[in-house]
């Protein structure tokens, strides 16, 4: 592929100077001549976009003296060559610019990522732990997707979630999010109290932005704690799809058994009656808990069918670890939708260790 702009160029000037040599006056091919620099400028580098400018203009020169033009005729073709080159030049300086300005703002937004959203540890407690992440605007390298993992005095405690839209726009919702989490986990002895300080958190800050920020500033989440012991999983689902239970090669999903609202919308007079529900289930040794973000459950294909690993023949089998769970679902979802992915998709996976000595 990096000989294909030098074979354009070559071919324009050499088709140019066929049609010159061979077509009847008033004809030229002083066009595609003209053409080779242009071509040179905006895919080659400077040094190499001057040489063809500089062979252009000699090669114009003496297809005119070959054909025996005036003087006349042969400074206005040179001066038309010349000029088509230096505003080539200036297209390379330019492009060469913008693609270190994107090389940089690419940086910047790998290194807000990792600040913002650090990958997990590997073995967190009784748990070893992967994570993926993919982002709909690919350029940017971030998205409204986080997840995090902790080791508190209660347990494992986990967090997946998505907040309300994309890019560089999202990363202060997450921010929030993440931060409140990390804070809050540490000290509130349970998963009710963590969602209801988390709530506070993320509408408090939306409500400081003012009007069109505290529209935004929301986000579903599932909260997820294990035991000490990984014996038990607890679960609080604040609008967000339904986490997996994974084992022996089946999917389980986790519903829910009361709705709630996402964070940061401020409950009030919707909060549903009765006390929030926290969701127990039995985690067995060898098992995985996957969570997922929207970007997989409502991926789509050509046909606009949504994506459900409990149904894909692919993932109907035994994993050995979440690592190669997590590259299994993200490459089956990458298979589903053709590698269009319309929003971000983060993954989360945990899976109980088994004992080493079982009894």
């Amino acid at each position: 592929m990096a000989k294909v702009p030098w074979i354009l160029a070559a071919l324009a000037l050499a088709i140019g100077v066929l049609l010159d040599l061979i077509a009847p006056e008033p004809y030229t091919g002083l066009p595609l001549l003209a053409a080779a620099p242009l071509v040179a400028g905006a895919t080659l580098s400077f040094r190499a976009a001057l040489a063809v400018v500089c062979v252009t203009c000699v090669v114009s020169v003496a297809v005119d003296i070959e054909r025996r033009r005036p003087a006349t005729p042969l400074l206005v073709d040179l001066a038309v060559v010349g000029l088509i080159g230096i505003l080539a030049l200036g297209v390379n300086r330019l492009i060469v610019r913008q693609g270190r300005d994107l090389a940089l703002a690419r940086d910047v937004a790998e290194a807000v990522q990792r600040a913002v959203l650090p990958h997990p540890p590997r073995e967190v407690g009784p748990l070893d732990v992967a994570a993926g992440y993919t982002a709909a605007q690919a350029e940017a390298q971030i998205g409204g997707d986080f997840y995090a993992v902790q080791e508190t005095p209660f347990g494992v405690r986990m967090i997946i979630g998505d907040v309300r839209g994309k890019g560089i726009a999202a990363v202060a919702a997450v921010s929030v999010a993440i931060g409140a989490f990390r804070q809050e986990a540490e000290y509130t002895p349970t998963l009710v109290t963590l969602a209801e300080r988390m709530d506070e958190a993320m509408a408090r800050a939306a409500a400081r932005g003012g009007p069109l920020i505290s529209t935004e500033g929301f986000a579903t989440a599932v909260l997820a704690e294990v035991s000490a012991d990984g014996e038990l999983l607890s679960l609080v689902n604040r609008g967000h799809p339904p986490p997996y239970l994974v084992h022996d090669g089946q999917f389980v999903r986790l519903d829910p058994t009361l709705p709630q609202l996402p964070l940061g919308v401020g409950l009030g007079d919707l909060a549903p009656p009765g006390p929030v529900s926290v969701d127990t289930v039995r985690l067995p040794p060898g098992a995985s808990l996957l969570l997922v973000t929207d970007g997989v459950t409502e991926a789509r294909d050509r046909r606009g069918v949504f994506y459900d690993p409990v149904r894909s023949d692919r993932m109907r089998r035994s994993f050995k670890d979440p690592e190669t769970l997590v590259d299994a679902l993200t490459k089956d979802v990458g298979r589903w939708t053709e590698g269009d992915h319309e929003d971000d998709m983060a993954i989360l996976a945990v899976t109980r260790r088994r004992p080493a000595h079982p009894t």
